[in-house]
């Protein structure tokens, strides 16, 4: 049974750093893709960033390039999203998701229509 834990999020001033985390079990983590999503109140679910474990491949939408990192950490499983400079367009509730592949790239992971999602964690930017 897949199952994916988060933690992280909180409030934070505009120009401060948050980090979230996203740890998988039950997915063949060695090939898999993981992303982080996020919803503010009233918009639609947009991509932020996307991971392939195999190769460490990454994809961001454009509006958090150069301020968020995803990145993992293989001997726990854990996908990060260390968000710097955060804005107040930053805020809303971000999710996690992942599935096992069989092959992986960058931008098909961040495409991909996942099957399996966390629980979800809030971040409130204050400007």
């Amino acid at each position: 049974q897949v199952q994916l834990v988060q933690s992280g999020g909180g409030s934070v001033q505009a120009g401060g750093s948050l980090r979230l985390s996203c740890t998988a079990s039950g997915v063949t983590y060695s090939r898999a893709c993981v992303a982080w999503f996020r919803q503010a109140p009233g918009k639609e679910r947009e991509g932020v960033a996307a991971l392939y474990t195999g190769d460490d491949a990454t994809y961001y939408t454009n509006s958090v390039k150069g301020r968020f990192t995803i990145f993992q950490d293989k001997a726990k499983n854990t996908v990060f999203l260390q968000m710097n400079n955060l804005k107040s367009e930053d805020t809303g509730m971000y999710y996690c998701a992942a599935d096992s592949v069989d092959w992986g790239s960058d931008s098909y992971c961040y495409v991909l229509e996942y099957n399996y999602w966390g629980q979800g964690t809030q971040v409130t930017v204050s400007s």
